[in-house]
């Protein structure tokens, strides 16, 4: 019995129990709260449905959670029910019914854990949309990190989800790109506004490589060149970047696009149209305080030239007439303004605000020694993903980044995540899993197959947390989509490394050697097996493997 089976069987028991004494069984909550008490002596579960119905349905809560202990304890799945203080009550599994936590895990694999819950949404996840005008740097990482993470979490939840890069192809930055690339190639000091780091350089001479008369012509055309080659190159490196670290994506869209199809000149039109674009002082406004912005947002600037603002409009308007239901963006920690500009945009286009979710990451530092570490050469001034991953490895970065909420200032010590320890987390986490396949490859050699094991034999305090760590797992996964926060999968994996470890411990799992297999040890190689399928689907949730042998 998982803990969604329990708050089922008591929402049945609330509802049965308030309509025997005439009360109104109609206060009886959709999503009954099921918790694992801090206290192990005061139970399995505990719930506080009376104390959340009583008053509503006219019932002392103290004299309904009698009423409901005297049903449930008649439930043959419970073992004991009793009412605590004002109202609670507190409740034990029967080892029979706490076992079927393990066939059910056992019965679904690689399936325990997903669900239906986002069936009917269509998400447009965006992420990392770094600008193509230099590495990624720690930022872009850890959206990489957590974006890929949070796109596999909502899979698992049902929705279908379209990965999405916006590739800043229009603007100054690209401009001043070029530039850089052009006075690299000549030999000349980068501009005042321009980029700096030894990329720059590595890639005017690929571009000099490509077109030796690079360099020949009018100025104008020798940006332009320049800044097509440039791009595409440091795009491509971008790309290779990101598919070496387990993140690829459905969509790279393409700003300029917006510009070149004519899409930014029809949402201008549209928001003329309806009313919500106005002229004032030669240039054209959005009224985006009518939508809760703290001010309104110029679209065209009075030399008739757009501001960035439209091309995010347009964007918007894209994204919904590709048939999305949701659109979250990740940014970074510096675009707080852009919550409300995009809510106001999608309002202003005809689109429910709600329908937009604007995520917002915090920096990342990496310490070593205590101390921050230096920049990266090749980059100037900033710690690129491969600098990340050339430190602590794909494992342990996108471990390292997913493990804490990203709206917290992230400090990455690099003496920790290269650690071969349990003090390292992602290490603990994989050894683990090896160490549970390590045991499947020990029972087979040892003839124990848990095929038909009596998992009702499981009633080890040990076996009984591990079971029920278990049984969180579907909520949990629930619970990162709802909030879009996956970084409770990888606490998750780490609290379930750490009761594993403890029935390790605790419970001989394989007989001794000259023993003949029994029962128990059936029982409880299915219930290792359990753990290694919910260890290695929450480790598939951040993106990080599980391995065979460590």
């Amino acid at each position: 019995m998982t803990p969604a089976d329990l708050a089922a069987t008591i929402k049945r028991a609330t509802t049965d129990v308030l309509t025997a004494h005439e009360l109104d069984a109609t206060v009886v909550p959709d999503t009954v709260t099921v918790e694992r008490p801090r206290n192990p002596e005061h139970g399995d579960y505990a719930t506080n449905i009376a104390l959340q119905v009583a008053k509503k349905a006219g019932a002392n809560p103290r004299e309904l959670a009698g009423w409901l202990v005297d049903a449930l304890s008649a439930d043959p799945d419970i073992a004991t029910a009793e009412a605590a203080g004002p109202g609670f009550i507190n409740l034990r599994l029967a080892t029979g019914a706490q076992g079927k936590i393990v066939s059910d895990i056992l019965t679904a694999g690689a399936d325990y854990g997903r669900s239906a819950a986002y069936a009917d949404h269509k998400i447009n996840l965006e992420f990392v949309s770094a600008n193509p005008t230099g590495p990624i740097h720690l930022g872009g990482t850890r959206w990489a990190a957590v974006g890929d993470s949070l796109g596999r979490v909502l899979e698992a939840s049902g929705a279908q989800v379209t990965r999405e890069y916006y590739f800043n192809d229009h603007g100054g930055q690209i401009d001043r790109f070029a530039r850089s690339l052009v006075a690299a190639a000549k030999g000349e000091p980068t501009p005042d506004d321009g980029y700096g780091g030894d990329y720059i350089a590595e890639i005017a001479a690929r571009v000099v490589d490509k077109h030796p008369d690079a360099l020949a012509g009018e100025p104008a055309d020798v940006q332009e060149l320049f800044r097509a080659e440039g791009v595409d190159m440091m795009f491509a490196h971008i790309k290779q970047s990101l598919h070496e670290f387990g993140v690829d994506f459905d969509v790279y869209f393409h700003e300029n696009s917006l510009f070149e199809s004519g899409a930014v000149d029809a949402a201008i039109q549209t928001l003329k149209d309806n009313g919500t674009l106005y002229e004032s002082e030669g240039a054209w406004w959005l009224r985006s305080t009518d939508f809760g912005d703290d001010k309104d947002r110029v679209v065209i600037k009075s030399d008739g030239d757009a501001a960035y603002i439209a091309g995010d409009i347009a964007y918007v308007a894209d994204k919904f007439e590709r048939s999305h239901t949701l659109a979250i963006y990740m940014l970074g920690a510096d675009h707080h303004g852009y919550i409300a500009r995009l809510r106001a945009a999608a309002q202003a286009l005809g689109y429910d605000p709600e329908t937009v979710e604007v995520l917002i990451g915090q920096m990342v530092n990496l310490v070593r020694d205590g101390k921050p570490v230096k920049m990266s050469k090749r980059a100037g001034t900033i710690i690129t993903l491969d600098d990340l991953v050339d430190a602590i490895g794909v494992d342990g970065a996108r471990y390292a980044l997913v493990r804490s909420s990203a709206d917290q200032t992230l400090d990455i010590d690099l003496d920790l995540w290269t650690k071969q320890s349990s003090d390292n987390p992602v290490y603990y986490v994989q050894y683990g899993h090896a160490r549970l396949r390590s045991l499947q490859r020990k029972a087979a050699e040892a003839g124990v197959d848990h095929a038909g094991a009596d998992v009702a034999l499981l009633s080890h305090e040990k076996e009984g947390d591990l079971i029920r760590t278990l049984g969180e797992f579907p909520a949990v996964v629930r619970a990162a989509a709802e909030l879009r926060e996956p970084h409770r999968i990888a606490r998750y994996a780490e609290e379930l490394a750490s009761s594993f470890h403890k029935f390790y411990d605790a419970c001989q799992i394989l007989p001794k050697a000259g023993e003949d297999p029994e029962p128990i040890h059936a029982a409880r190689l299915a219930l290792a097996t359990a753990t290694r399928h919910v260890l290695a689907n929450a480790l598939r949730l951040v993106g990080v493997t599980a391995p065979e042998r460590m």
